[in-house]
């Protein structure tokens, strides 16, 4: 197991590289600069304040100077400070991280307790009037665009229950009942569509597994069927699940953007999105650097996660 950590953790360096590298360059590639954003709000400048204000941010090194600038603070775990406010980028992670963290960790524990019976049962009852309404049930959840859901989730709110989440965000630790009643209309909106990924893999894993032969001969020994299923066929059901959920996972931490936008809440992916518009270089690369390297840590998270659930998956090889 040792040498399979090790071969995962070899691979993290140069993934975490990549990353750095292109949200470097992409973000250079987008039009304007900080700069340009400023004058288009404060008025014109001349060339010669244009020029004395990108020096001052350090804006007019070449590009590959930054780029070994930036990754020189990153080892330093610094990871600079904001273009526009001027506050180290580091605190603006810990303020906004903890939002959106709690609100991917709501909606992948809601899809879970959702979608795994589903897919068992809509497994177990293949092509009955259940299987259809289940299959029927995930068609929709993947048609259904996010931002349409978490509106209709706020006009029926309005219309039909007559209430509304509160606006101001209250952390856990300071009002829990304020706080899970905030996070209840976007954890709903991000469930639903990731309930029906996580049903449908279910789902297609389940009938995979209970036509294997050690399934025939659990049954054959006279095993009573929820053994069978919970005991033989549901844990290696789960690898493919397991995987599913760790990608949708680190999905839900970088593109929780227009959830937060809709609902307000003042996580990552509101910050990331306004830092995008005022070409705040440090902050989007800030965010999107530890949004890269917590995706690769669920990945190594999952893999290891193999073993525990099917004994067959050894790690003595990479």
């Amino acid at each position: 197991m040792t040498l399979y950590v090790a071969a995962r953790l070899s691979l993290v360096i140069p993934m975490f590289l990549g990353s750095t590298l292109i949200i470097f360059v992409l973000m250079r590639l987008l039009p304007g600069d900080v700069v340009d954003q400023l004058m288009g709000l404060e008025g014109s400048l001349s060339a010669e304040a244009r020029a004395s204000l990108r020096q001052l941010l350090g804006l007019d090194a070449p590009l590959p100077l930054q780029y070994l600038k930036w990754l020189g603070d990153l080892v330093r775990l610094e990871l600079g400070v904001s273009l526009r406010s001027s506050l180290p980028v580091r605190e603006m992670l810990v303020q906004r991280v903890p939002v959106t963290i709690e609100l991917a960790v709501l909606a992948v524990l809601l899809s879970m307790v959702i979608a795994v019976p589903l897919g068992i049962v809509s497994a177990l009852f293949r092509n009955r009037a259940i299987d259809f309404t289940a299959r029927l049930f995930g068609l929709l959840g993947l048609s259904m665009p996010v931002f349409w859901l978490a509106t209709l989730l706020i006009l029926g709110g309005a219309s039909f229950l007559h209430w509304l989440p509160p606006v101001i965000y209250a952390p856990f630790w300071q009002a829990p009942l304020q706080n899970l009643k905030q996070m209840a209309f976007p954890t709903l909106a991000l469930a639903l569509s990731l309930v029906a990924v996580v049903m449908r893999m279910t789902r297609s894993s389940m009938l995979e597994v209970l036509e294997q032969d050690y399934i025939q001969t659990a049954r054959a020994k006279g095993a009573a069927e929820p053994t069978v299923v919970l005991r033989h066929a549901l844990k290696n059901a789960l690898i493919p699940v397991v995987t599913v959920v760790g990608v949708q996972f680190g999905y839900l931490l970088g593109g929780s953007v227009v959830v937060e936008q809709i609902f307000g809440l003042p996580g990552l992916g509101f910050m990331l999105l306004n830092a995008i518009y005022q070409r705040d270089y440090p902050v989007v690369q800030g965010a999107v650097v530890f949004v890269a390297l917590f995706f690769i840590l669920v990945n190594l998270v999952v893999d290891l996660v193999y073993g525990v659930l099917d004994p067959r998956i050894r790690y003595g090889s990479a």
